[in-house]
């Protein structure tokens, strides 16, 4: 029986085994092209008979090795790296929707999420209907349609730190023959591993924690191989019908448990060409190396700063999945027991342009459209990420005005506290 390693080794030493003599650290294959010594192989390279590299807006070495330790840290079959984590999000929709199709979306999803698939896909003729995640699964059954292709939403709520009931969303999806999508961006799968809990596939925004030090933009697509595309070949013609421009290649009869990974590379990769850069998935990899400690550290220091700020006189209200007084509390102990994540959302007695006045007195913590990583960073989202959206909106998605979204980071705890506290006062002044 082979040794099966734990998620800190799998971090660190996980997909890139160098040979004898060869480089230590993951090598950066910095190059567009690759060489091949025929003809025929190039050729069998393009209709998929071998597996290969031939340009990297569709695969590269260095992209693959990152992916596969991320697919591991998941426990999936299968992974791709994308641009940006709004990519993964879309190709994980598109690869299986097209025009005339639906999407089942959790209201409290990120902003940028919620546009994606709410406003830019609908004009791409892909409805979705948006549901409360705390509501009931009998009411959540009535935004199924026939044409519904997937349910989508995430571990941790950004902001709104709604932690989502993933069985019951699984429950929802597999009842009508559809897969279900998380976003598991905050959690990571140090805390958290959808698949455990009946997902079926799972994005992140590699930028934030995995990457951890704001330095490169990405995502990535996981899949557990556990969804059966074939049982519903009806609900899903690109995976289950012959693909014309790969000479009628069927992807699930040719790559089995690997057809969701593989036709969103060779096929949605091919065409709209949002790839990770090499130099990016490099800097990914040293992140994913110190994943493990570092959410133990954010989980730690978060769990502190929310227990201080929903003590403080000034703070009307503390929303944090580890406090017992959280809504979600239980959720959290269920689908997150060793933490949740280092982001806080909170609000102010003073309200809306108190929050404002407070985050201009910070020092420590930095004012940036960013969260989750090392540093300590703020951001009142109804004036930026949310900004967007419409009151109505904004109540939707679990967004206060005065909601604050605090992400806690790895330096010294009291420090963080202390300049949370100045702020505050000076703000009060």
């Amino acid at each position: 029986m082979s040794k099966v390693y734990g998620k800190e080794t799998i971090c660190i030493q996980s997909c890139w085994k160098p040979a004898n003599g060869e480089p230590r650290v993951l090598p950066i294959y910095q190059s567009t092209t690759f060489k091949y010594e025929s003809n025929e192989q190039m050729g069998r390279l393009f209709d998929l008979e071998e597996s290969g590299y031939f340009y990297t807006r569709l695969q590269n070495p260095t992209n693959d090795f990152v992916a596969a330790k991320i697919c591991e840290l998941e426990g999936g079959v299968a992974a791709m790296l994308t641009s940006s984590g709004q990519a993964a999000n879309y190709y994980a929709v598109f690869n299986i929707c097209e025009a005339g199709d639906h999407v089942v979306l959790s209201s409290t999803v990120y902003g940028g999420t919620y546009n994606l698939l709410t406003v830019t896909m609908k004009k791409m003729g892909i409805e979705c209907t948006v549901v409360d995640p705390d509501d009931t699964l009998e009411n959540l059954k009535k935004a199924m349609k026939p044409n519904t292709k997937c349910v989508f939403g995430e571990t941790i709520a950004n902001p709104a730190m709604v932690v989502l009931d993933i069985e019951k969303f699984a429950t929802l999806a597999h009842e009508h023959g559809v897969p279900l999508i998380i976003d598991n961006t905050f959690a990571t799968p140090i805390n958290c591993n959808p698949f455990q809990w009946g997902a079926d596939i799972v994005t992140h925004s590699t930028t934030k924690y995995m990457d951890g030090h704001a330095t490169c933009v990405g995502g990535v697509i996981v899949d557990s191989g556990n969804f059966d595309w074939t049982a519903y070949p009806e609900k899903f013609p690109g995976l289950c019908t012959p693909d014309d421009s790969y000479h009628g290649i069927i992807y699930t009869e040719k790559f089995g448990k690997g057809a969701f990974i593989t036709k969103a590379t060779t096929q949605l990769m091919r065409d709209l060409g949002s790839i990770q850069a090499p130099q990016n998935a490099f800097l990914l990899n040293i992140g994913l190396e110190t994943l493990a400690l570092r959410m133990e550290r954010h989980c730690s220091n978060a769990q502190k700063v929310a227990e201080f700020l929903e003590a403080h006189e000034d703070v009307a209200w503390v929303n944090y999945p580890g406090l017992k007084s959280n809504k979600y509390y239980e959720l959290g102990q269920k689908y997150l027991p060793k933490g949740s994540c280092g982001v806080i959302s909170f609000g102010l007695k003073s309200g809306r342009e108190g929050a404002g006045k407070m985050m201009n007195h910070l020092s420590l913590a930095a004012i940036v459209t960013h969260v989750a990583d090392a540093r300590t960073c703020v951001l009142h989202p109804a004036s930026h990420t949310h900004r967007q959206m419409t009151d109505e909106q904004l109540k939707e998605a679990g967004v206060a005005p005065d909601l604050i979204r605090l992400s806690v980071g790895i330096e010294n705890v009291d420090d963080i506290i202390y300049d949370l506290k100045q702020a505050m006062e000076k703000a009060n002044a």
